[in-house]
């Protein structure tokens, strides 16, 4: 057995909220600073830096965990995260599909820079990711099963896009055995539920300010061993 440090929800420069210094290289080698084992990218409505950020992470020896942080058509972000990089690039697709085509106001909203491996911009997204998608809540929980993901509301103690500021309550459909936190000291808010949380860096030295152990009894510290761990514990509301 061992433990591993985990943050399992940072953005990336292709978030127009996050810093462009906030690059998949960057990342992966300010966790490696700050001790992180796990690292899961989760951009605002998009998987596209996921590649890169699998790539930059190897160098660095983390387990990269591929990831979105989806908005419902009521304005809830829902954190999303994939066991393999090819189901949440697929997942990706789909959302894709589902999003509003509103131009991305860069000198407003900043860019949306999609890169590479060595952190070379390959394209941008033209359409303002953080626009809520046409999912309404069980639609978005119901597609990220079919795609072998697990999901949880994201920061459900902020007044912003939080699912109780949204509905008030936790719904009974879909079941949600894990919730994100900004602050532990809100535990209650989550009603029993396995607390997360996590940085939602923006900026690179957000990266290591919040997040969490898990122990693993696998010694196996292959990626691939070590997601299916943490999967595992994910889909039992066991982190």
């Amino acid at each position: 057995m061992r433990t591993v440090g985990y943050d399992l929800h940072l953005h990336s420069c292709l978030s127009p909220c996050g810093d462009m210094d906030m690059t998949p290289c960057n990342i992966a080698g300010m966790a490696h600073l700050n001790e992180l084992g796990i690292v899961a990218l989760t951009d605002h409505n998009s998987v596209d830096n996921c590649p890169a950020f699998f790539k930059a992470c190897e160098e660095y020896g983390i387990v990269p965990i591929a990831g979105m942080e989806l908005t419902t058509a009521e304005d809830i972000h829902l954190l999303c995260v994939f066991e393999t990089l090819d189901d949440a690039l697929a997942f990706g697709a789909e959302v894709k599909t589902h999003r509003m085509r509103i131009k991305n106001r860069r000198e407003i909203f900043g860019d949306q820079a999609i890169l590479n491996e060595r952190d070379e911009q390959i394209g941008e997204d033209p359409y303002f990711l953080p626009a809520a998608t046409d999912l309404d809540l069980e639609s978005a929980a119901a597609l990220v099963e079919a795609f072998h993901g697990v999901c949880w509301p994201a920061h459900i103690d902020r007044d912003a896009n939080g699912l109780l500021a949204v509905l008030g309550t936790f719904p009974p459909e879909p079941v949600f055995r894990i919730a994100e936190l900004r602050d532990r000291e809100n535990r209650k808010l989550a009603e029993g539920r396995t607390v997360v949380v996590c940085s939602d860096a923006h900026r690179l030295w957000e990266i290591g300010e919040a997040g969490g152990t898990l122990t693993l009894e696998t010694d196996d510290t292959a990626p691939e061993a070590v997601r299916h761990e943490l999967f595992q514990k994910l889909r039992e509301g066991k982190l």
